[in-house]
Parts: C-alpha cells; sequence; structure tokens
C-alpha cells in the first residue's frame, strides 16, 4: 500500500460561506482553519494547498466564553522605551476592525510557513452581512449546527 499524495491537476477547490452570528470565536476559527487546510477531505495531503476559500459574514457579532471580553489583552511593543501597549478583545471587537479577531485567531491556528501563509489568503472576513463573492455560489454550512457548545446567545 502507498501513500496518496494529491496532484495539483487533482485538486479542486469550492467556496463555502459562514455566518458567524453568536457563534464562539474559538470554535468557529478551528472549523474554519481546517476547511483552509483541507483536513476535512479524505484525500488531505499536507504539503498542498487544497483548502476551500472560506467567506465568513457578520465577524462582528461573534461571542466569547467566559469574561475572556475584558481580560484576554493582547500587547505589542513599539519599539520605543517603554513602548508596550495592549488591547482588550472589546476594544478590537468594538473597534474599527472587528473582522480582526477572527483572523488572527484563524492566523495563530494554522502552522507558520509559506503553506500556511498562502492558504490564509483564501479567508474573507466581513463585519457585516454583506459579501462581493455571490458568483462565486458559495455553499453555506451552518456551524452552529454541528455542537451546541458552538453557539452563544446572550
Amino acid at each position: 500500500m502507498s501513500t496518496y499524495s494529491a496532484k495539483p491537476s487533482e485538486i479542486s477547490k469550492k467556496w463555502v460561506l459562514i455566518d458567524a452570528t453568536d457563534l464562539v470565536v474559538g470554535r468557529v476559527a478551528s472549523i474554519i482553519a481546517m476547511r483552509l487546510r483541507g483536513k476535512h477531505l479524505p484525500t488531505f495531503t499536507p504539503h498542498m494547498d487544497m483548502g476551500d476559500n472560506v467567506v465568513v459574514i457578520n465577524a462582528d457579532k461573534v461571542k466569547l466564553t467566559g469574561r475572556k471580553l475584558d481580560q484576554r489583552v493582547f500587547y505589542w511593543h513599539t519599539n520605543h522605551p517603554g513602548g508596550i501597549k495592549g488591547r482588550t478583545q472589546r476594544q478590537l471587537l468594538e473597534g474599527r476592525f472587528p473582522e480582526r479577531v477572527l483572523e488572527n485567531a484563524v492566523r495563530r491556528m494554522l502552522p507558520g510557513g509559506p503553506l500556511s501563509r498562502a492558504q490564509l489568503k483564501n479567508l474573507r472576513v466581513y463585519a457585516g452581512a454583506e459579501h462581493p463573492h455571490e458568483a462565486q455560489q458559495p455553499q453555506k454550512i451552518d456551524v452552529a449546527s454541528f455542537n451546541t457548545k458552538n453557539v452563544r446567545a446572550q
């Protein structure tokens, strides 16, 4: 028995649409990361970009469990003395680019390297309900029905 390895001519990418309203960030991010890598396929090949193109809408309406909204702080440094800065998840979600919360969660779930950066380009996240990818006829995936813990209504 030999190990199957997909060839570029055998790869067919689909377009999927995920509505992130009231979904828990970590749970939906893990499903998106799995779709981007192609691990949901029986022909998964680790060194090939065979994942789907994922469109996420309503990213500003995602939920976090527990007290993560106020307790989780993301820090960065400006490379100046005393230049450490930080923002909470609440500040990020209520800020100018709320879709970055979900984008960063997915990015951190992918392994580092050139292949993951290429796979991340297949992710499109929008804060509102409109998206410009109707021509690709994305297939809607109901992530809320996968598990009851995926939804958090508050």
